[in-house]
């Protein structure tokens, strides 16, 4: 018994006629008497009547008609939510990423994905790396932007699909001393009060020790995640701080400068996990992401 045996004995009993549901679904009227008679006999019982004008069910035939019925529809509906999910025109993307990569670098492709396929639903959950490492691993997460090195136990069930430069740069508020500057020393910011990252964050991390590589201790008065909270807060002249290239105008901020060493780098990555395949919903927006990220190299692990 298979739906297409289905779909023919429903033929039958709408058009009451064996010939005329033959015509209907394009069949021999001998090929679909065949199957009517492997059917009846599969089952142990009559489903038709045979009259002088045609056929009409039987008691066994109109339990079996229901049931027939009731499959085919979820037959189709299991098949249309498929085609959906394939034509992308449902489906959900959950992208875990740090201040940087949530506030800069995932809209555009987000726009873009949605200007395609507006029936896609996203979640994004902004943390930090650790966390968020954590949770495309447990499969919480679809894909998931980090700070490298990855430092996770299982961080090797992670694929690095892309790497994306990244530099930290000062920012002063109005009227500050090092304002309108394209550079500063770190003895600059001794005793300074900086409005920083919260504490134990990659971005702060790297921030902390390029500070205590040049002898230089920040005194932070204020820590914060988001990226514009910190512009706010330094504009209120609560302090300097520093935030991603990624969320300054071209050429905006300070870099070390005056023989204090180079500028303060990071390396982001686009991850997923090594060992599954991602959802059509997925591909399309890590597709989307790769093609619109700035300054974007390639590497990807064997």
């Amino acid at each position: 018994m298979d739906l297409r045996t289905m779909r023919y004995m429903l033929a039958i009993a709408e058009h009451g006629h064996m010939t005329r549901a033959a015509g209907v679904l394009g069949v021999s009227q001998p090929a679909l008497s065949a199957a009517l008679a492997r059917l009846e006999e599969e089952l142990g019982a009559a489903l038709f009547h045979r009259t002088g004008r045609g056929v009409e069910p039987t008691d066994a035939g109109r339990v079996f008609l229901e049931h027939a019925g009731n499959t085919l529809r979820a037959a189709e509906l299991a098949a249309e939510a498929v085609r959906e999910l394939v034509g992308l025109e449902t489906g959900s993307i959950r992208v875990g990423a740090g201040a940087t990569a949530a506030g800069y670098l995932l809209p555009e492709a987000i726009r873009a994905v949605q200007h395609e396929h507006p029936g896609l639903r996203f979640s994004i959950r902004e943390a930090g790396s650790q966390a968020v490492a954590e949770g495309v691993i447990s499969g919480e997460l679809d894909l998931g932007i980090v700070t490298l090195p990855i430092e996770h136990p299982r961080g090797e069930d992670l694929m690095v699909v892309r790497t994306i430069p990244d530099e930290l740069r000062l920012i002063v508020p109005p009227g500050h001393r090092l304002s309108g500057k394209k550079s500063f020393r770190w003895e600059d910011l001794q005793g300074e009060p900086v409005v920083a990252f919260e504490a134990g964050s990659a971005v702060r991390r790297r921030i902390d020790e390029a500070a205590a590589a040049h002898g230089v201790a920040l005194r932070v008065v204020m820590e914060l995640r988001s990226i514009e909270s910190i512009v706010q807060m330094v504009r209120a002249d609560i302090g300097v701080g520093f935030v991603s290239k990624h969320g300054l105008p071209e050429g905006a901020g300070l870099r070390p400068g005056g023989g204090a060493g180079g500028a303060i780098e990071r390396e982001l990555a686009v991850v997923r996990r090594r060992d599954r395949v991602p959802s059509h919903a997925t591909a399309a927006f890590e597709r989307a992401l790769l093609a619109s990220l700035p300054d974007a190299s390639t590497r990807r692990k064997p």
